[in-house]
């Protein structure tokens, strides 16, 4: 039993792997099997699909990488804007440290399979779609107490929180696309000027690496 939970916690985590690392449409079962260490049958006794263990991967990063970080992070017993420098600064190292890793900037896994299977693979972009809504709304809830401690102008958080995600994305996209991190190196700026941070405001920063 020890070892059919382990190869599933392996064809997991390569699926993930292979998925970022490459692009979901490239990567075959077989693939998966063999940077998993696993044989081809031990796949079929937990998955239908390579869709169905795609979900099963990108449900396991958010459960164990995304929503831990991303309570930490976003703590509401954390200053707002302290909250946002945090992540931004942790986001610029995290892909420099993703270009010395693997030779090229990744991006974000959870984006990059959505933004691939965007009009296929139903189970699998749905299920990424969630995941990015619910990191949106940690931008939402930061903004909001932001607004209420009168250190940004009054505002509309959704609609601020969905511009803030997608400065965010945009910009993780473009280093990727350049292969470049230093690109990320003006987004705490970008985001302060796009929330409209008042002057009188302090942006402490403490850099913390965070997942992509």
């Amino acid at each position: 039993m020890g070892r059919t939970s382990d190869a599933d916690q392996k064809l997991m985590q390569a699926s993930l792997d292979l998925m970022w690392e490459e692009s979901y449409g490239s990567v075959t079962i077989d693939d998966i099997c063999k940077r998993a260490g696993v044989k081809t049958g031990s796949f079929y006794y937990f998955y239908k699909s390579k869709a169905d263990l795609a979900v099963a991967a990108l449900e396991k990063l958010w459960i164990e990488v995304w929503k831990p970080s991303l309570d930490e992070v976003f703590s509401p017993s954390k200053d707002p804007l302290l909250r946002l420098s945090n992540y931004l600064d942790g986001l610029h190292g995290n892909i420099a440290e993703q270009k010395k890793q693997h030779g090229k900037v990744l991006g974000c896994p959870m984006f990059t399979v959505v933004s691939e299977l965007s009009t296929q693979e139903d189970d699998v972009s749905a299920t990424g779609r969630d995941f990015l809504a619910r990191k949106r709304r940690y931008y939402e809830s930061t903004i909001r107490d932001a607004a209420a401690q009168g250190v940004i102008e009054p505002c509309d958080p959704a609609k601020l929180g969905l511009a803030l995600f997608g400065l965010i994305e945009g910009m993780v996209s473009q280093a990727r696309i350049m292969n470049e991190p230093e690109i990320l190196r003006s987004l705490p700026e970008m985001a302060m000027s796009l929330l409209r941070v008042k002057a009188s405001a302090s942006q402490p920063s403490t850099k913390t690496l965070v997942h992509a």
